[in-house]
């Protein structure tokens, strides 16, 4: 542990004035939640003297009470909560849990802002672009609120609105966790191993492309391309002549989110069809076209009046490569099927291994994992659960596991969440199974793409182009006696001395040994004839063995020269 004058100096070197108090407020979370060493090692414990005279503010708190302080510290830390919920290889379940549950509770903002907001964007004045627009906000969240409007030729729209000011907030926030970020992978063990720079890094690209709404209105448009075959599900298409850096107009949705639902609504509607088919869409969209809605939680998740699903807020959308798709199809099929080995080799090969991996160990946790989850029934069968569950025994064993696994993990719990509001029978694991061959055949003909067909002609032509002047050459090489065939082979004669000179040392050995041992069984033999007081023939066995060793050594010692010797010459 760095004594305090250490820390100071590090303090002082590395962090800037303007940020102490968030510093403060970020050292309170590691003293209540962490290792206030680990923030003395990082070179805070000067900036947190204060906090050492209050016990209340030290003492550890439990999973609800660090989204209760999340939300305290603002916008960016609320998104850095839902942010590190999907990450199960930093923090135990508990927390993840309680940070999954994080609320935007926020105050309206008035509506002069709004409307300044939305005048500034679209370049016209409210009154002129919507024939009508509610001052009172349908939600109100961290980032921007949403107003219903009717637009002037009648259209029901809902207009989401960036909260003034906000971007400013941020970009402060993140310098301040920047640079505690690069002192904690520099000077504490949970930094290195965890490499809170890389993790702020997503967070930064997460929250930046959240605050861009001409980004979520895309979203919004890639989102419902990829479900339009899903009669079922709905999602809003965007208004481009009303969106903007910080405004975003969409289709308004009729209906209630399923949180809000009483419990008769839910058995009117045709429940297990629904699921179904929510499910079905949310595992083509994130195994076959590689868009995924991240945050799909009853909130986010409305039902029509004509008993639609409808997806809302698509702000945290997490795009997966091709080659990912497959690895991730894979290792979600062998986790349904109770393939634990097959799902950590998958996870292994996807993920970042430290110098700490233990391959053995996750293996078998993972093996165990599977089979527990395939026999359970209820929460516990929750495939999100299980997926979340290896990400985090990855990381216990060294082994990073990629972003996108974790944010499968928690898109299929947040699906196992709605499942318990409209049928608790759901079986996760049974849905993917009897979806296995349609995803695979999807993701195959999709993975063949016409840039690949055309290159792979192209080749067919080159060779069937190439192939009779080849034949050619070939046949007139061969009228002409000018083909020649080089092959490498072994010396067959070679081999075979060597060997008869291995089994005659070794014979000679074998009778050489025999001779001792006769020799010293003879010495126990009263006789007449000695030498030196020792049986005659006794002693004429242990000279013919020495004799024998003596030129057996020198046989091997001269065949190695020459062998030696052979094999620099050729």
């Amino acid at each position: 542990m760095a004594d305090s004058s250490s820390g100071k100096g590090l303090l002082d070197h590395a962090v800037k004035p303007k940020h102490l108090k968030r510093y403060k407020d970020l050292g309170r979370l590691v003293l209540r939640y962490g290792e206030a060493a680990g923030v003395r090692r990082a070179g805070l414990g000067t900036a947190l003297e204060d906090l050492r005279d209050d016990p209340e503010e030290i003492t550890a708190g439990k999973p609800e009470d660090l989204a209760a302080d999340l939300e305290k510290m603002g916008p960016t830390f609320i998104k850095l909560g839902q942010i590190l919920s999907t990450r199960p290889d930093v923090l135990p379940p508990a927390y993840l849990e309680a940070l999954t549950r994080l609320q935007d509770n926020v105050e309206e903002v008035p509506f002069e802002e709004i409307e300044r907001v939305v005048s500034e964007e679209l370049g016209v004045r409210i009154s002129k672009a919507f024939r009508s627009f509610e001052s009172r906000p349908l939600a109100a969240a961290s980032l921007g609120q949403v107003h219903r409007a009717e637009l002037r030729d009648g259209r029901v729209v809902a207009v989401k609105v960036q909260r003034p000011g906000i971007r400013d907030t941020i970009r402060t926030d993140l310098e301040a966790l920047e640079e505690l970020a690069q002192l904690a992978d520099s000077h504490t063990d949970a930094g290195r191993r965890y490499s809170f720079t890389t993790l702020l890094e997503e967070f930064r690209d997460a929250l930046l492309a959240e605050l861009n709404y001409r980004e979520e209105a895309s979203n919004l448009t890639a989102l419902a391309d990829s479900l339009k075959e899903f009669p079922s599900i709905l999602v809003p298409r965007p208004i481009p002549d009303y969106c903007a850096e910080r405004v975003l107009t969409m289709e308004y949705v009729h209906g209630a989110n399923l949180a809000s639902l009483s419990p008769v609504v839910r058995l009117e509607a045709d429940r297990k069809g629904l699921l179904s088919e929510l499910f079905r869409a949310y595992l083509h969209q994130a195994l076959v076209d590689g868009l995924v809605h991240a945050d799909p939680h009853p909130g986010n998740v409305f039902l029509t009046p004509d008993n639609k699903i409808a997806l809302i807020d698509v702000g945290m959308v997490l795009r997966i490569p091709e080659g990912m798709r497959e690895e991730l199809l894979k290792m979600v099929l062998a986790l349904s099927e109770g393939d634990g080995e097959d799902a950590a080799r998958l996870c292994e090969r996807m993920g970042d291994a430290t110098p700490q991996y233990d391959r053995k160990a996750f293996t078998r946790q993972v093996a165990r994992m599977a089979v527990h989850a395939q026999q359970a029934h209820g929460q516990d069968a929750q495939m999100g659960r299980v997926v979340l569950a290896v990400a985090r025994a990855a990381g216990e064993h060294g082994l990073r596991p990629p972003r996108e696994l974790t944010l499968i993990g928690k898109t299929l719990l947040a699906l196992d969440g709605i499942a318990d509001l409209l049928d608790p029978e759901f079986d996760p694991h049974a849905a993917i199974r009897s979806n296995a061959l349609s995803l695979a055949q999807r993701h195959l003909l999709l993975s063949t793409k016409p840039g690949s067909i055309v290159s792979s002609l192209l080749e067919t032509r080159d060779f069937v182009t190439e192939l009779p002047r080849r034949v050619n050459r070939a046949l007139d090489a061969l009228g002409e006696n000018n083909m020649e065939v080089r092959v490498r082979v072994i010396d067959e004669s070679q081999i075979l001395t060597g060997l008869h000179q291995m089994a005659n040392r070794l014979s000679m050995a074998t009778i050489l040994a025999a001779l001792i041992v006769g020799a010293s069984l003879l010495m126990r033999v009263p006789t007449t004839w000695t030498v030196l007081g020792y049986p005659v023939i006794a002693v004429l066995f242990f000279v013919a063995a020495a004799a024998g060793g003596i030129t057996l050594l020198w046989s091997i010692w001269k065949g190695d020269k020459k062998t030696e010797r052979e094999a620099k010459g050729g």
